[in-house]
């Protein structure tokens, strides 16, 4: 049998070390209960000291949104953190007050400033998200399971759901579908870190810097490839080019597919003939074949 890889992307808001989080497996079929209203005892204490990893779709609704360039929101808005299954840079909502233990800093009295454009992680919640993949899978398989934080009085409320439901209701289908392809990073690199990837080797700093820019800085990563050699060494049509220069969703598509060409030596990006020839007659003379 294959062994697998098994990780969380969204667990909950909160590290577990805060309260007892008690996972439980769904199917998109399963119901349960919860029903998060003003009315509820702990309404907003979820938004206080929150642990919010934030995904690139996440970044590309706030900066939007906030009418910001993603370099000015992750200086004032976020923080960097390391994802430990994968060991990749990722960006982490900062929260206010003493050492983060203070209210998202989109947090008003009257509730949350950016709601219709929430992280990923607040609309999830009570539900954790992850992936399960097996050492000689191509694909990752999905999963849910409720998070049960001692806080929460959310799952006392007679409201009855189905995990598609909710999901539907939160408005998540986008945001896993432009999440995609870094989800696929994430979960191959912890992959590769637990069971073993080729050579066992390493991604480089730089391969890692490029990651954390694809994820959290489209503007950047833009510029990166219009203003490098990228075009001039990868087979892309024409049109694709002129939808790159506008449609950030597309170039977080091409960024990730990128990354895992670079990362895992996947075919998801072609080199432009004369760039692959150059690269295998180097390869070549760096063997010392004739």
């Amino acid at each position: 049998m294959a062994k697998a890889s098994e990780h969380t992307i969204f667990d909950a808001v909160r590290d577990a070390s805060a309260g007892p989080v008690e996972p439980v497996r769904l199917k998109e079929t399963d119901t349960f209960c919860f029903h998060c209203r003003p009315e509820v005892a702990c309404w907003n204490v979820c938004c206080h000291g929150a642990d919010v990893t934030l995904t690139p779709y996440d970044i590309l609704r706030l900066t939007s949104r906030l009418e910001l360039e993603a370099a000015d929101f992750l200086a004032r808005f976020t923080a960097p953190a390391i994802w430990g299954p994968a060991g990749l840079p990722v960006a982490k909502l900062r929260m206010e007050g003493i050492e983060g233990e203070g209210p998202c800093p989109f947090m008003v009295e009257a509730g949350c400033t950016v709601y219709q454009d929430r992280p990923a992680t607040c609309r999830y919640y009570p539900l954790g998200f992850g992936s399960f993949k097996t050492k000689d899978a191509d694909a990752v398989d999905d999963f849910f399971f409720l998070v049960k934080e001692g806080h929460c009085t959310g799952h006392a409320e007679a409201k009855t759901q189905s995990v598609a439901e909710f999901h539907h209701e939160q408005g998540l289908a986008d945001y896993d579908r432009i999440n995609r392809g870094w989800i696929d990073v994430l979960m191959k690199m912890a992959s590769w870190k637990t069971m073993g990837g080729p050579g066992g080797e390493d991604v480089s700093q730089q391969t890692k810097q490029m990651f954390f820019l694809v994820s959290t800085d489209i503007d950047g990563f833009r510029r990166f490839v219009f203003e490098t050699k990228f075009l001039e060494s990868y087979d892309i049509d024409d049109e694709v080019i002129e939808r790159l220069r506008h449609d950030d969703e597309a170039l977080l598509q091409l960024g990730f597919d990128w990354l895992k060409s670079v990362m895992f030596r996947e075919s998801t990006l072609s080199l432009r003939p004369d760039v692959l020839q150059e690269s295998i007659a180097r390869a070549r003379d760096d063997m010392g074949a004739s």
